[in-house]
């Protein structure tokens, strides 16, 4: 699916006029609730298949009690719309045959797919994956490579990672001594 320029164009509009609208307004609600929806619904990925990568990396960066987590800074949905505006299409391929490989993985160990695991069953089909990281040999351990690699790098590339769980400030007026490289 892509998104003309028409499209984006009144995305935008609707998005910048929003906050003018009186929060009484008559569908004012509606249609903040079909806008939110619009922006969760797959764009690459089904339904499923986006249900179980979101599952997946909210096992990778769980919500604890410093920050939330890669659900919370919508990890999934980055990565959807990523992969939806691909020109790689073997990109495309393998985020889907990993997830077919999570799968096929839960059904060896569980007797049944990965989102109809208990929570210990999802951790250890993940825990599983990890340990071929460094010498992959099945496709669930290449996958599992790509899907830390892909989290951490959007995690920590959003709004919640950089503010919240690094807690940058940006650029601040930094007191006291120097604590860069001097290159004398």
């Amino acid at each position: 699916m892509t998104v003309t320029r028409r499209e984006m164009l009144a995305a935008t509009a609707a998005a910048l006029a929003a906050p003018l609208v009186a929060p009484g307004a008559a569908g004012a609600a509606g249609a903040a609730q079909a806008a939110q929806a619009a922006r969760m619904a797959p764009k690459f990925f089904t339904g499923p298949e986006l249900a179980l990568l979101e599952e997946l990396m909210d096992i990778l960066i769980p919500t604890d009690a410093h920050s939330p987590g890669a659900r919370a800074a919508g990890v999934a949905v980055y990565i959807d719309f990523r992969l939806s505006e691909s020109l790689e299409p073997e990109q495309q391929a393998r985020w889907r045959a990993g997830l077919a490989a999570v799968d096929a993985l839960s059904h060896e160990l569980n007797g049944k797919a990965f989102m109809q695991g208990t929570a210990e069953q999802r951790v250890a089909v993940l825990t599983r994956m990890a340990a071929g990281e460094h010498d992959p040999k099945t496709p669930a351990d290449h996958f599992f490579q790509e899907l830390k690699h892909w989290t951490a790098r959007a995690y920590y590339t959003s709004k919640i990672g950089i503010h919240v769980d690094q807690e940058y400030k940006g650029n601040v007026y930094q007191r006291g001594e120097y604590a860069g490289y001097d290159a004398k």
